[in-house]
């Protein structure tokens, strides 16, 4: 029997236009985020035989952020980051889910972000 062996999914440095911010001048306009991505994915259940339908396919996660970051005004990057999370929790396969955004021009030293990570309920 072949042992199985984790699965990931990931979407890094994804920079999006966002209307994010509690403060005025962030309600001026949208700004840049950067979200970060990774999708633990149950063992498979076949082998994919090289088909999109046999795997989860990742267009549906980066269309989805795309559609969310254009949906609303957020106040704070955590309310951004569990709708994301939400998100990737709905995909079929999905076990465990990190979203992190980062703001990298709210200072000139750092960049500041928030991240958070959550299992799906029923572990599959």
């Amino acid at each position: 029997m072949a042992a199985e062996h984790n699965r990931r999914i990931f979407i890094r440095d994804f920079r999006l236009s966002v209307s994010i911010g509690i403060h005025a001048f962030e309600k001026e306009g949208p700004q840049t985020v950067v979200v970060n991505v990774d999708l633990l994915l149950a063992p498979a259940g076949k082998a994919h035989g090289d088909r999109i339908a046999n795997v989860l396919n990742y267009d549906v996660v980066h269309d989805g952020i795309v559609a969310l970051a254009g949906s609303r005004h957020f106040n704070l990057q955590e309310t951004l980051v569990e709708a994301i999370l939400d998100l990737c929790l709905a995909q079929p396969g999905v076990v465990e889910a990190r979203v992190s955004t980062e703001k990298p021009d709210v200072y000139g030293d750092c960049r500041v972000g928030y991240e958070a990570v959550r299992r799906r309920a029923d572990g599959a």
